[in-house]
């Protein structure tokens, strides 16, 4: 899911392996997806320690009908268990409920991640490579990685997902409630075997997801920080612009 999560897979890869890393890439921009556009409500819940899934799922049910923009920091972690190695990376993200998303990454490396209906393009100015990448072939596995959404009912997400309630921790010194989802749906399974979410006790927004990949134990994780909500976020802000020397590139996946 962006160097956040998709350049995860990008890099000098033959022509096969980067149809399967695109194809990997966009199953995995669906799941950010579906962590950024659940951001709930302003509205917070009353301190519960009796959580239960269907009161969790009535909390993100009623305040997610508020959700309109958001900006927010970010830091991506990827875990390598096999070899012990864990890489970062920091930026900034704005989303809007009209399924619009631009990510910056500032360090270590600078990239732009754009994500405007059905189209995904990466840019990095190191190497002035533009990638853009044409979700419309997987639009059923992007449309229901974003159940959590905008929008979405309870129902939607017990049909879709097998939904665990986990102890609740603390996080960035606030109480967190934890939600596990697991795919139904065996193509995404195929890639990611569940998703954990850390969810503000208080204000219901999202602290962090954790995504686990299948069959290997690696995954990745996105921390949120600074959060503003129902920001104005222009067009303009999710316009695609590139310097003229910008070599496009559109791989096929």
């Amino acid at each position: 899911m962006l160097v956040l999560v998709v350049a995860s897979f990008q890099g000098k890869t033959s022509s096969g392996e980067l149809r399967q890393g695109a194809a990997r890439g966009i199953l995995a921009v669906g799941a950010l997806l579906l962590a950024l556009l659940a951001l709930p409500a302003i509205l917070p819940a009353q301190g519960k320690s009796d959580w239960t899934v269907e009161s969790v799922l009535h909390e993100l049910d009623q305040q997610s009908k508020h959700f309109r923009s958001m900006t927010a920091d970010v830091e991506r972690t990827k875990v390598t268990v096999v070899v012990n190695d864990k890489s970062s990376e920091y930026g900034q993200i704005s989303v809007r409920h009209d399924e619009k998303m631009l990510i910056e990454l500032t360090k270590p490396d600078a990239r732009t991640i754009l994500l405007s209906g059905d189209t995904l393009w990466i840019y990095t100015p190191r190497t002035k490579r533009l990638e853009e990448f044409n979700l419309g072939k997987h639009r059923a596995v992007v449309d229901q990685l974003l159940l959590l959404g905008l929008g979405t009912s309870s129902g939607d997400l017990k049909k879709h997902y097998l939904l665990t309630l986990l102890p609740e921790e603390t996080m960035d010194s606030k109480k967190a409630v934890v939600l596990e989802l697991t795919p139904k749906d065996e193509k995404i399974r195929n890639q990611i075997a569940r998703i954990d979410i850390w969810f503000d006790a208080l204000s219901w927004l999202p602290m962090q997801q954790k995504f686990f990949e299948t069959g290997s134990g690696d995954y990745f994780q996105i921390h949120y920080t600074n959060i503003a909500r129902n920001m104005k976020l222009p067009d303009s802000r999710f316009k695609p612009f590139w310097p003229k020397d910008t070599k496009a590139v559109k791989p096929q996946g």
